[in-house]
């Protein structure tokens, strides 16, 4: 319960954050959000019951809710065409070893004799430092980058929200004006696309992360224990992968790479859910798994971007970061019920028809494109 507040709240928050970010300042929010993620965690280490935690839980999400609509603008406006998809994949791959972190800091805080509330200490601690240290460096950044949204936004929303008389007017004026941003998505069909193609993605993502090392268990043979290291190992794999992906992107465009990360997937996925080959060789391919879905991640982050107005950078990455949130809610339920009904091999079968999903998804959006 509490890791689902924790999503509700990062759902909840993503859009009326990133008009936020457009609005008025990218580098507000991403402090904000830091400050009150901080928070989020020093309340869950000193929290005296579990009402208490469901508090801090909610306190995180609203801290994690607010980085995907800073940070994106602030790469979009500060990179040069020529790096855009590597500073993409270099932000990728701190995620992925942000997220790997917990997962080595708790067991080693409890060995320790600090429990899970020094872990979240300790994370606090962190989260304090670092947000004082981003709090001098961002007063560096140029104006023309920390509020590039409300910069070039060719309306009067900047405005509005300085100048309404009251908070209530200052929320009236932001309601209407994320009505109004809604309204623009639903007519535009290319962030449409990319949001349905961010939800598959997770679908397929989750899925793998969620169950691959159950697929070697069941479906090979390999002992759960060694299954769940090379089910590691592979979230390792693919966070390298990342990085090449951006490197790649740059060099060839990014509709490439959304061809060659999801045809790898399908096959893979239809050939790892047969069963049938020798366990040497699934290992190899488990291995590569997630690599074919990060090596695609810097292509869709660059083409969120260059799909979207100045103005609007920030929101429409928090209508990205719906769409995988909302592929998180999904997958692990949906394919865990397949391995429950019908074996791990459908499952994967399950997996290979969200990559061709995906693919179709990328033929439009070469159409909208071209």
């Amino acid at each position: 319960l509490a890791v689902g507040v924790i999503s509700l709240v990062v759902t909840a928050g993503q859009l009326p954050l990133g008009y936020v970010s457009d609005s008025y300042s990218h580098v507000a929010v991403l402090l904000g959000s830091l400050s009150v993620g901080t928070l989020g965690c020093a309340i869950a280490a000193l929290a005296p019951t579990y009402e208490w935690l469901l508090v801090a839980a909610a306190v995180m999400g609203l801290g994690v809710a607010g980085h995907h609509p800073a940070h994106y603008p602030l790469i979009s406006a500060a990179v040069p065409d020529t790096y855009r998809s590597r500073a993409y994949s270099a932000h990728g791959f701190a995620g992925a070893l942000g997220l790997a972190v917990p997962f080595a800091a708790v067991p080693a805080s409890v060995a320790l004799g600090f429990g899970w509330r020094g872990a979240f200490g300790g994370v606090a601690t962190l989260g304090f430092v670092y947000t004082v240290f981003a709090a001098i460096v961002v007063r560096r950044i140029p104006g023309s980058i920390a509020r590039a949204g409300a910069r070039s936004s060719d309306d009067t929303t900047a405005e509005s929200l300085t100048s309404a008389d009251s908070p209530f007017g200052r929320s009236r004026v932001l309601g209407g004006r994320l009505l109004a941003y809604i309204r623009t998505v639903a007519g535009t069909p290319i962030i449409l696309l990319l949001t349905a193609l961010w939800f598959v993605n997770s679908v397929a993502a989750w899925g793998i992360r969620t169950y691959a090392a159950t697929l070697l268990d069941a479906g090979y043979g390999l002992p759960s224990e060694p299954a769940n290291l090379i089910a590691s190992v592979m979230l390792v794999v693919g966070a390298v992968v990342l990085l090449g992906g951006g490197y790649i992107a740059d060099r060839t465009g990014p509709l490439p790479l959304l061809y060659a990360g999801y045809g790898s997937l399908l096959v893979l996925a239809a050939v790892l859910s047969s069963g049938v080959l020798p366990l040497l060789a699934a290992v190899g391919l488990v291995l590569l798994l997630a690599a074919t879905i990060d090596l695609s991640r810097p292509a869709r982050s660059t083409l969120t971007d260059l799909a979207s107005d100045r103005s609007d950078v920030g929101k429409n990455f928090a209508l990205m970061t719906i769409g995988i949130s909302a592929g998180g809610a999904v997958a692990p339920p949906a394919f865990g019920y397949l391995i429950e009904s019908s074996g791990v091999g459908v499952a994967f079968v399950g997996v290979a028809v969200t990559a061709a999903l995906a693919l179709s998804l990328s033929v439009g959006l070469t159409r909208l494109v071209d």
